[in-house]
This record gives structure tokens, sequence and C-alpha cells, in this order.
């Protein structure tokens, strides 16, 4: 069978340019499922605190904006960027739109989700702002739950930065 590492993805950013994950080789990633509409869409907030202070040494946020939970992301791509920048002055790379779940998952979120399960769900994902931490050798070493605010992942990302 064959192995995948993190790297052996691509993703399309908003803007269309296609990204090869191998781009964030020696960096420590948070891979985040996002969405504009949710109870947890504050959430940005805290990403964008922890990409600022920490991403002069080596961290990068890298959200997927999802619609797969009760339409809570129904926009275009220009509308996902704006809201993002105008609400929370988000800056770390927001992704195209996606799915996490389901036949049509991203690739990226089959792997992740068959590195790290989640708990009593599963491998599936049960909500958006769900976090994968990912070392700088591109190993999945930690999976965060939707409510887990960004603040709570501090320590871990201190140690493997």
């Amino acid at each position: 069978m064959e192995t995948f590492s993190f790297y052996d993805f691509e993703a399309d950013k908003l803007n269309d340019e296609k990204i090869r994950l191998d781009a964030y080789k020696d960096k420590t990633v948070i891979v985040v499922n996002t969405a504009s509409k949710c109870g947890l869409t504050p959430q940005y907030e805290g990403l964008e605190k922890l990409y600022q202070k920490y991403k002069d040494r080596g961290l990068v946020i890298l959200g997927f904006p999802c619609n797969q939970f009760a339409n809570q992301e129904s926009g275009s791509s220009d509308e996902i960027q704006e809201f993002c920048q105008r609400n929370y002055g988000v800056s770390f790379p927001m992704f195209e739109k996606i799915e996490v779940n389901g036949k049509n998952a991203h690739p990226l979120f089959k792997y992740l989700k068959s590195e790290l399960s989640g708990g009593i769900f599963g491998r599936k994902i049960k909500w958006n702002f769900t976090k994968f931490l990912i070392d700088k050798n591109g190993n999945p070493v930690k999976r965060y739950a939707p409510t887990t605010v960004p603040e709570k992942m501090e320590k871990d990302i201190i140690k493997i930065l």
C-alpha cells in the first residue's frame, strides 16, 4: 500500500493558485476547516493571533472553508476572502471551499483523518474548526476538537516550533 505524507498533497488557494503542500516543508502547520456563519467563526481571531505571534518562528495556518455543516459557508471564494479579512484580519493562507467528509472529501482531509482519528467520532470530522497540528517534518501530531479555542493549542505549538 502506498504511504503518503502531508507534503504529497496540493490544494487551490482562494485566488485559484495551486499550492503543493511541500511549500510548507520545515514549517509547523495548523490545518483547519472553517466557516463564516458558524458559532465558532470567532476562532478566526485566535488563529490569526497565533499566526501573527509565531509566523516568524515557522508557524503557518492553512484555512479550508467547508459548507458541509449546516450550510455555514455558502459564499463564493471572493466573499469568503472578503469576510475573513474584513471581520478578522485573516492574513494566513485560505484555500478554496472543500468537503472534509464523504466520498468527495479533499484528499488532504482523508489523509489527516486517517492519521489522527477523532475520538468517539472516529475518522469523521464532526463540525467546523476541527484543527490538525503538523510538525516541521510533515507529521500530523495532534487533532483538536472544533470547540478547542486556538489559544489552548499554544503550548503544543511552542513545543514543536
